[in-house]
């Protein structure tokens, strides 16, 4: 399919220039029917079509329920979703500014980018797809620096597009040098899917000039074990050395992740990699997602099979995303009830245990 060989392959902006941006081009890498690739050009004329080669070459050709193309090949279903909505996080009436999404007091989303390596057809800002890799204007982000500055609640800045990533070094570092001048802010995060979708990216210089800006957190975005690969431990490792916490961001999906064997795969892989599985989110009900979404029971389930299977690290957090934030939803609590001056819990076997926990301030067990 690519010649892995060649010595663009490990250059991040040639990956760039040949993005997979038309099914004509999608039909020389996959198997496609005349009828499938009619649809497929319908869908990419509401939602563009974009994938990096290193992502694309993770898809096998011939199996149309591979978990990697599923999440980045046009689907016909994307047109057929009656219950999908633009903006299901109501980011838009929560935009004080330009760019600035506020939904908690003390941090706020900074959406610096409308574009991504490739476009994953579950994305919850959908509604932003653009083809292009242009960054803004100059002066395009001054509002919502702006606010920033003159909000001293926001103790913490998330960075976030699209994908930051897809700027140079250099707008990246004017950037984050203009955010860690502010007095107030004391975290900034960044959120990309670079080390999954173009690992190539993660490039020394980037990772030294980001070191100069700790406290500095990164949130990733793995979906499925197939992208667990050399390149993608790689981009991890070179972060992790600058010492960048990594946390994983996953999406439940249908058909590709929603199964506790492959979960478990997945946040074993994650951890060998020194990433902290994060967030197991709930398909956002953005427009176009009907085929990928679960219901919330499959989180739960998955999570719980989860529990007692594998370390506490490997546990990430299963969230309903709401307008309104981020609901954490548990599987069945361990605490049962109370017997006197015993707790009962249940473990992950669903055997009973008794706690001795007395509400009136004793010491010890009776004799």
């Amino acid at each position: 399919m690519f010649d892995r060989s060649r010595p663009e392959w490990n250059d991040w902006r040639w990956h760039l220039k040949n993005r997979i941006s038309s099914v004509e081009q999608l039909r020389k890498l996959i198997r496609l029917t005349d009828a499938e690739a009619e649809e497929m050009e319908k869908v990419a004329r509401h939602f563009p079509l974009a994938i990096s080669p290193y992502y694309a070459s993770l898809m096998d050709p011939e199996d149309p329920t591979c978990p990697i193309r599923r999440q980045v090949v046009p689907s016909g279903e994307e047109l057929r979703d009656p219950f999908g909505v633009p903006d299901p996080m109501a980011e838009l009436s929560q935009s004080p500014v330009r760019n600035v999404i506020r939904i908690y007091p003390d941090r706020v989303a900074f959406a610096v980018f409308d574009v991504c390596p490739v476009f994953c057809r579950f994305c919850f800002r959908k509604r932003l797809f653009d083809p292009g890799t242009d960054p803004p204007p100059p002066g395009f982000l001054d509002e919502g620096i702006g606010y920033i500055a003159d909000t001293p609640e926001v103790r913490d800045v998330l960075i976030t597009g699209g994908d930051p990533l897809m700027a140079t070094d250099a707008w990246l570092e004017r950037l984050l040098s203009r955010i860690r001048a502010i007095p107030h802010v004391e975290i900034i995060r960044l959120g990309t899917r670079m080390p999954v979708a173009l690992p190539q990216r993660i490039t020394p210089d980037l990772c030294r000039m980001l070191e100069r800006f700790h406290p500095l957190w990164i949130n990733t975005h793995f979906n499925h074990p197939k992208e667990l690969t050399p390149e993608a431990a790689q981009a991890c490792d070179r972060l992790t050395r600058v010492g960048i916490p990594l946390g994983n961001q996953t999406v439940l999906l249908k058909g590709i992740n929603d199964d506790p064997g492959v979960m478990r795969q997945l946040v074993h892989g994650l951890l060998k990699m020194r990433v902290r599985p994060y967030y197991l989110f709930q398909c956002h009900l953005v427009e176009g997602t009907r085929h990928f979404r679960t219901s919330i029971e499959k989180g739960i389930e998955i999570t719980r099979l989860l529990r007692g299977h594998t370390s506490g690290m490997a546990n990430p957090l299963f969230i309903v995303d709401t307008p309104r934030g981020k609901v954490p939803i548990l599987p069945r609590a361990g605490l049962v009830g109370r017997e006197g001056d015993e707790v009962v819990l249940e473990t992950y076997e669903g055997l009973v245990w008794r706690e001795w926990n007395p509400q009136d301030g004793k010491d010890s067990p009776s004799p």
